[in-house]
């Protein structure tokens, strides 16, 4: 831990909350914490992680968590219903620690998703109640056809440090301490749409060198936690082999939240103790220029287009 104190100021990137508004039926996605996303056209929709209960840190530190359900349902209420839709193709954690997998179990059965991931997410689901039918598990390189949706997941790695490395040999069933949810399978996903709008989410700041070569994607989530605490060495290599590596044209940073906090309450950047989003935000945006690539912070609960502006 880092002994630098306080956070980040977002005010200071207010400036980057641009990504543009999608306009009515028209394929969008919508930021709802850390690396949550919910993809959708107004008839299909796909949400990674799906992580809302977003326990506080000393129910983390010293305690058990579970999934909240309250704030699992307000969540689901309000970014389901902003959108018109019913439920879900597919959940799919980005990998099984808690502030990604934790809720993914509950929000597949709310919404009649498919919980797709490794055996790692399987065993997620499999403790937290989800019928084995409902369950999905991939390897690297496989396809899924969710409605308008194909996702590709090839294996990826956790920034490091991983705190809880290591693979979920057994159903987790909650409340259970943070360290039984290990990281499990990492993913990038490969998003495309029925209409060719394609984008990688990658909801880790980790990489696997060379394991995106020959995948295309307009759009790239990139997920930042713990990398402004990187050698400056990684976060190049990172922007390389994710970014460069699919041929962006946009990218939307995510995971960059304190997710203590709950979503009724004004998003904060991660403390400077565990990661430094102005360090990020610095060399990310020189690597953009570089390459004239359009950088984004998202908006919460906003549905976005990313797409919009790229055919011109």
């Amino acid at each position: 831990m880092r002994l630098k104190p306080g956070r980040p100021d977002l005010a200071t990137f207010a400036s980057r909350h641009d990504v543009p508004v999608a306009g009515e039926g028209r394929l969008a996605v919508t930021f709802l914490g850390v690396s949550t996303l919910l993809v959708q056209d107004g008839d299909s929709a796909v949400m990674t992680d799906g992580f809302f209960s977003r326990p506080g840190l000393l129910q983390v530190g010293l305690g058990k968590v579970a999934p909240h359900l309250d704030r699992i349902d307000a969540a689901l209420d309000r970014a389901l219903g902003d959108a018109g839709l019913d439920g879900l193709d597919a959940v799919m954690p980005v990998h099984s620690h808690y502030d990604h997998a934790l809720d993914s179990a509950v929000v597949a059965d709310r919404t009649g998703a498919l919980l797709i991931g490794g055996e790692s997410t399987a065993n997620v689901g499999v403790g937290g109640g989800l019928a084995p039918d409902r369950i999905r598990v991939v390897a690297s390189g496989d396809t899924v056809e969710c409605g308008a949706f194909s996702l590709t997941f090839v294996a990826s790695s956790h920034c490091p440090p991983d705190r809880f490395p290591g693979t979920i040999d057994a159903p987790v069933t909650p409340p259970a301490k943070v360290g039984a949810y290990r990281c499990g399978e990492a993913w990038s996903i490969l998003l495309t749409h029925r209409s060719g709008r394609t984008a990688l989410l990658q909801g880790s700041a980790g990489y696997v060198p060379g394991s995106l070569a020959g995948h295309d994607a307009e759009v790239a989530y990139l997920g930042v936690g713990q990398l402004g605490v990187q050698p400056l060495e990684y976060l190049e290599a990172y922007w390389e082999h994710t970014v460069r590596a699919v041929g962006a044209r946009r990218v939307v940073l995510i995971h960059w939240d304190d997710f203590f906090r709950p979503l009724d309450r004004p998003l904060h950047a991660l403390p400077y103790a565990g990661d430094d989003l102005d360090i990020t935000m610095n060399v990310l945006g020189r690597l953009a220029d570089e390459d004239g690539v359009a950088l984004h912070l998202p908006r919460l609960w906003q549905r976005e287009d990313p797409w919009a502006g790229l055919d011109g």
